[in-house]
């Protein structure tokens, strides 16, 4: 149902949404069939890949042991769960993308400055995944037919011929899955999230019967003293949350399409603390057992897969690498940027041309070349990174404690002077009195190398000045509105 026809329903005035504003893919959603099921499957695309197995067992190889990083990803991952709740009822009680609820606290036109800032993070890392992925089958390949060294004897813009191979079939494959819609990612992240498991569980099986069913859940390779394990074990949580708050920021785009926020809530639990704590933790295990079986710590699963030495299972690992990449690179650095683009020029660019303009970009910014530059991705993406968490301090704030869940979502889409979300010139500039400061602080904490202690808090030190900041700069508003309603409006 349209804007406009939702109006009509309703008896009340028609009302036509300025087109600078929305099109098709930035109105409410009008299908609401993404089930419990397809939100846990979205967690599992975006838990199950080789950034997260890596993290786990460099933790175990870092001093911690299984059970230590069990309670510390657990807790990591509960405390995600409720901050994944709390956007998620907002994209499933409007309807609407996360540009679009952005503009509940900065503008209709400041909301272009969160909406870039996720859109432009994605891209990078869109490209960056894309390149690990094709590393992880370029090791397969050659483990599996060596005669394919020779194609790696040359290169072209700092990438091989093997390279530039794997490098565009998976990007190839990615941007056919995503020229389909919303619809075509459901689907595909329906199958790939419980396509690893099966792969998961068989490595673990195999590495286990290799280490002779013994491993210690108490030890680790590398013992540290009780202080440094605290230490590790708070950073951990603290790690684990800056990497899931870049989904966390637009989580809404996906919770938009569960008929109710019970859909929601139980996609998450299934997704989250359960799924995401076990999938680490069978990393870990894998891990453990390839010190029992092969005398070292193998973190690379690619590594490992290798030693099996058999043909067929490094093509089935190549294949199973490549899917878990392209699961999280669709649902954490594709759909965000297809919408935040959307949102600049909705006339002009819809959600598919977005997705399109993201996976072009992404290889015209040649990630190889960024992943190979600490500067880049420290600096830059680790900069941007840090400007998330007082995003989403801001934005949650303003919903929950500001404007109390009442939101008119036709006037998301009026720039109108006047209307309540165009505030001045549209642009909030409480907002970003509170998101600005904040953001630099976040930074500092995150490169600074005096800071290298607390970095891995910089997120939630963020998230949390800048909702206090926001919160100061917002009590007489809260307060005045305070006299004239007392109970929150449904959407």
């Amino acid at each position: 149902m349209s804007l406009a026809d939702r109006a009509e329903a309703t008896g009340t005035p028609a009302f036509v949404p300025d087109p600078r504003l929305t099109n098709e893919d930035l109105a409410p959603a009008e299908k609401r069939n993404w089930k419990v099921f397809d939100l846990f499957a979205m967690w599992m695309s975006d838990v199950h890949n080789l950034g997260n197995y890596t993290f786990a067992a460099g933790l175990l190889v870092l001093g911690m042991n299984v059970w230590q990083i069990f309670t510390s990803l657990l807790v990591g991952f509960v405390i995600i769960y409720a901050g994944m709740n709390l956007m998620g009822r907002i994209g499933q009680r409007t309807g609407v993308p996360f540009p679009v609820v952005s503009r509940i606290s900065f503008g209709v036109w400041g909301a272009n400055i969160p909406a870039l800032i996720r859109a432009v993070i994605a891209i990078m890392w869109y490209g960056i995944q894309t390149y690990l992925a094709s590393v992880a089958v370029n090791v397969m390949l050659l483990a599996a037919w060596p005669g394919l060294e020779s194609w790696t004897h040359h290169s072209f813009l700092g990438l091989d011929a093997l390279g530039w191979t794997s490098f565009v079939s998976l990007w190839l494959i990615q941007a056919m899955i995503i020229s389909r819609g919303m619809e075509s990612v459901r689907k595909f992240q329906d199958f790939c999230g419980p396509a690893i498991w099966l792969v998961m569980i068989a490595l673990a099986v195999w590495v286990l019967a290799k280490a002779g069913w013994s491993i210690s859940l108490t030890s680790t390779p590398h013992p540290v003293s009780v202080g440094e394990q605290w230490r590790q074990w708070f950073g951990a949580v603290g790690l684990i949350l800056a990497t899931y708050g870049t989904l966390m920021l637009n989580f809404c785009d996906f919770s938009r399409f569960a008929p109710s926020y019970k859909t929601v809530r139980r996609g998450n639990f299934w997704g989250l603390p359960i799924n995401s704590t076990a999938f680490v933790i069978v990393s870990v295990i894998v891990t453990a057992g390839s010190i029992e079986a092969f005398g070292e710590a193998i973190t690379d699963p690619a590594l490992l897969v290798a030693k099996v030495g058999n043909t067929w299972v490094l093509v089935l690992g190549a294949l199973t690498f490549a899917i878990a990449t392209m699961g999280v690179n669709i649902v954490a650095n594709f759909v965000s940027p297809a919408y935040d683009l959307a949102n600049v020029w909705p006339q002009k660019i819809t959600f598919r041309i977005g997705g399109m303009i993201s996976t072009v970009a992404a290889l015209v910014v040649t990630p190889w070349n960024l992943f190979s530059n600490p500067t880049v991705v420290n600096y830059f993406l680790g900069g941007l990174g840090a400007f998330l968490g007082p995003l989403f301090g801001v934005i949650m704030i303003d919903y929950y404690w500001v404007k109390r869940g009442r939101i008119d979502v036709d006037q998301l889409f009026d720039a109108r002077p006047g209307s309540p979300y165009y505030y001045r010139k549209g642009v909030n500039p409480k907002a970003l009195w509170a998101f600005l400061p904040s953001a630099a602080v976040a930074a500092v904490l995150a490169l600074v190398k005096a800071f290298s202690d607390v970095a891995p808090y910089s997120w939630f030190i963020g998230t949390a000045l800048a909702a206090g900041l926001y919160m100061t700069l917002c009590r007489a508003e809260r307060a005045a509105d305070e006299t004239t309603v007392t109970e929150p409006v449904e959407v």
